[in-house]
């Protein structure tokens, strides 16, 4: 009897050693645009209203940027409007901020000379 009661008290902390914990403080980007990524090479970006350790993530305003049917790795100029979106997080690749980012020539293609 003992034993089980030494047992039930371990398990019990062992669930509460492995409580999930966000890796990322996401709290500075509510209410602000973000960029996300998801397996499968589908991006999206809108205002990040809410998210949880799980980083399932809330956004409203959400745009699908759209892929070149003929290859899947291009994006094209098209979008389309979602509005209030939840996205699983499992399947979220890459979060990064709207604001603040700027489009900078790639460094890895030699420049040719006219």
């Amino acid at each position: 009897n003992c034993a089980f009661i030494l047992e039930t008290d371990i398990s019990l902390q062992d669930k509460e050693k492995k409580k999930k914990e966000s890796i990322f403080d996401l709290s500075k980007y509510i209410d602000k645009p973000i960029r996300v990524k998801f397996q499968g090479g589908r991006e999206a970006s809108g205002v990040l209203k809410g998210f949880d350790p799980l980083l399932n993530l809330v956004l409203d305003g959400t745009i699908e940027y759209m892929r070149d049917p003929d290859d899947q790795l291009k994006l094209t100029e098209d979008t389309r409007q979602l509005g209030l979106v939840v996205c699983r997080g499992t399947s979220v690749v890459l979060i990064c901020p709207q604001d603040g980012m700027e489009a900078i020539p790639n460094p890895f293609i030699q420049q040719q000379d006219g």
